[in-house]
């Protein structure tokens, strides 16, 4: 089985491929073919994953190859992993600072930030998936490009239910909840569901019994793990439920946008610490004359800080402190992609908390519109499951924000400068028409991707 990650030079591509190594089953993943614009970035990452092999000690570790041309890339593989970052890191440090100097928030999946975000990556995505139905017709595609749930919908126009989207928050928040109570999270039913980074887990349910009413009645347990200290057990308990990380900054926006704007005013945005953070990775991984196991250790040491540093304006603002060891492991987004592919791949069946088409599981969005929601995943796809309607309050944010993702897909196909306007001015943190207009002068000024827009 052959697997091409596109944005193969990317930071988290030794997490999906130390997954691959410990899959030893049959009709694993046989070879890997990396696909990236920046041919030092896929010669620091192919030292990084030969230095893993290394490093695990096995006989059949997948062979890696490198290319800069996406149609050979493309040609044979039975699964695609999409992870590109169209403007790279500096263009996400712009994102923030364009929105910031507006007094909103500019985080790249959330607000001002993940709509000029978007506005450059869907045209990218769109001629992706072209290319794919056109040079792999057979190929599933996994998306992880972000933001991950407008960016699957538009990859869907051309590839249908052959793009899935994942995220790794949801896993992760179900699986802190469960460990909390003291249950296994693989045997453990999570009820989530919204769109990506817009979602609330509304039961956990171990051996049929919904356990989520006893961690909102323990304050103490409430606020003994991130989300809880992010919320507060005060406010989780009004929602009855536990919102996904990301909905910190819609709940606290004021206190967010202020942590922000403080680290902007220090040089130490998330966006400009992650730039300069990985600038100095690949530079050393790159190094002429590196022993072996160098880039490894690199890639490590600055993952452990990137992990540390997560959403750390937002703990500031809630004066939730720093992580604890149990929030720094991640939601596996890796072991979601291998879960993912082995259900498809050998009919081996799977739930898993997915970006997909929506087709009636939510009355309040039409059939088209990508969710993120548990999925039953077999050979023949991932298929959402029935869940609950969401309360009105939910109901509100979820349809506001998918109609700022329709504007931004419109925008993208048309071209239109007042499309775009709309995207931003009809997000919920966006408080201004004329906010708005400065907005796209600000990224259209930053990002030369966005000329598009007339």
């Amino acid at each position: 089985m052959r697997l091409t990650i596109l944005g193969g030079g990317g930071f988290r591509v030794p997490l999906v491929y130390g997954a691959l190594l410990g899959d030893h089953a049959e009709g694993r993943v046989s070879h890997v073919t990396l696909y990236d614009e920046d041919p030092a970035r896929l010669a620091a990452m192919s030292r990084v994953l030969a230095d893993r092999a290394a490093a695990a000690a096995v006989s059949d570790a997948p062979p890696v190859t490198a290319t800069r041309d996406l149609d050979e890339a493309l040609r044979g593989a039975d699964f695609v992993f999409s992870a590109i970052r169209v403007g790279g890191l500096e263009g996400r440090a712009a994102d923030e600072r364009v929105a910031l100097a507006e007094g909103v928030l500019g985080q790249e999946t959330v607000g001002a930030g993940g709509v000029a975000y978007g506005l450059r990556t869907v045209p990218v995505a769109r001629e992706i998936a072209r290319r794919i139905a056109r040079t792999a017709p057979g190929a599933w595609v996994i998306n992880f490009t972000n933001p991950a749930g407008l960016v699957t919908e538009a990859m869907a126009e051309e590839l249908g239910d052959r793009v899935i989207g994942i995220c790794d928050s949801p896993v992760g928040l179900g699986r802190r909840i469960a460990r909390l109570l003291g249950a296994r999270p693989e045997e453990a039913w999570i009820d989530y569901v919204g769109l990506n980074h817009l979602g609330w887990v509304r039961g956990l349910r171990i051996g049929g019994r919904d356990e989520l009413p006893r961690l909102l009645a323990d304050a103490e347990a409430l606020e003994s793990f991130e989300e809880g200290r992010l919320f507060g057990a005060e406010w989780l308990r009004s929602l009855g439920a536990i919102p996904n990380e990301y909905l910190h900054y819609y709940y606290f926006n004021r206190d967010t946008v202020r942590a922000y704007q403080a680290a902007g005013q220090a040089g130490q945005t998330r966006g400009a610490f992650l730039r300069d953070q990985q600038r100095g990775f690949y530079a050393e991984a790159g190094r002429a004359g590196l022993p072996a196991g160098a880039a490894l250790a690199a890639w490590e040491r600055t993952r452990a800080e990137r992990e540390a540093t997560y959403m750390a304006e937002n703990r500031e603002a809630a004066g939730a402190g720093e992580r604890d060891e149990s929030d720094l492991e991640s939601g596996g987004y890796e072991k979601v992609a291998l879960a993912l592919m082995r259900a498809i791949a050998r009919d081996e069946r799977a739930t898993l908390i997915l970006n997909v088409r929506n087709g009636s599981t939510l009355s309040v969005l039409d059939a088209g519109a990508v969710i993120e929601v548990p999925c039953l995943v077999d050979a023949n796809g991932a298929h959402p499951m029935g869940v609950e309607q969401l309360p009105l309050h939910a109901v509100g944010l979820v349809t506001a924000v998918k109609a700022v993702e329709r504007e931004v897909l419109a925008a993208a196909a048309s071209g239109s400068r007042a499309d775009a306007v709309k995207a931003f001015a009809l997000h919920p943190l966006v408080d201004s028409v004329t906010v708005a207009r400065r907005l796209l002068d600000g990224y259209t000024a930053a990002h030369p991707g966005l000329a598009y827009l007339r």
